[in-house]
């Protein structure tokens, strides 16, 4: 039996330059900050899903040149963060698609450090309502 059930999530994300992460969460993705501890900071996704940033000098982790990591961020107007991103000058990696293995309609980017993101909608209505 488990001690007790989870409250919530944080993904914590390390950067060589914590300023450039910053800016990307705060300006471009304007993610509300909830916790400023100066070599990390944590900000709301959602409810409580939240994405944490860390200086790879002070954190557990470091950063990587590449990383294997994808974060993905539900959104029903995928359409309409595909373009804005691209007007805040975010790097593509594809335009907005429904591959046909997977029942979704997203778009890959580059964020700051070298991750890859993706914003998506679920297409099946009872997946859909997971996530919402």
């Amino acid at each position: 039996m488990l001690p007790c059930r989870f409250d919530s999530q944080i993904t914590f994300l390390y950067f060589k330059d914590l300023a450039e992460a910053a800016f990307f969460f705060e300006d471009i993705l304007k993610l509300e900050l909830v916790d400023d501890q100066g070599a990390a900071k944590i900000y709301r996704l959602c409810g409580n899903a939240f994405i944490g940033i860390v200086d790879e000098k002070e954190g557990h982790c470091r950063a990587q040149e590449k990383n294997a990591v994808l974060i993905t961020i539900v959104a029903e107007k995928v359409q309409e963060w595909y373009d804005y991103l691209v007007s805040r000058g975010v790097p593509m990696e594809t335009p907005v698609q429904r591959p046909e293995s997977f029942p979704v309609e997203c778009f890959f980017f580059k964020g700051p450090g070298g991750y890859e993101f993706e914003i998506q909608r679920f297409l099946k209505e009872e997946t859909a309502r997971q996530f919402s």
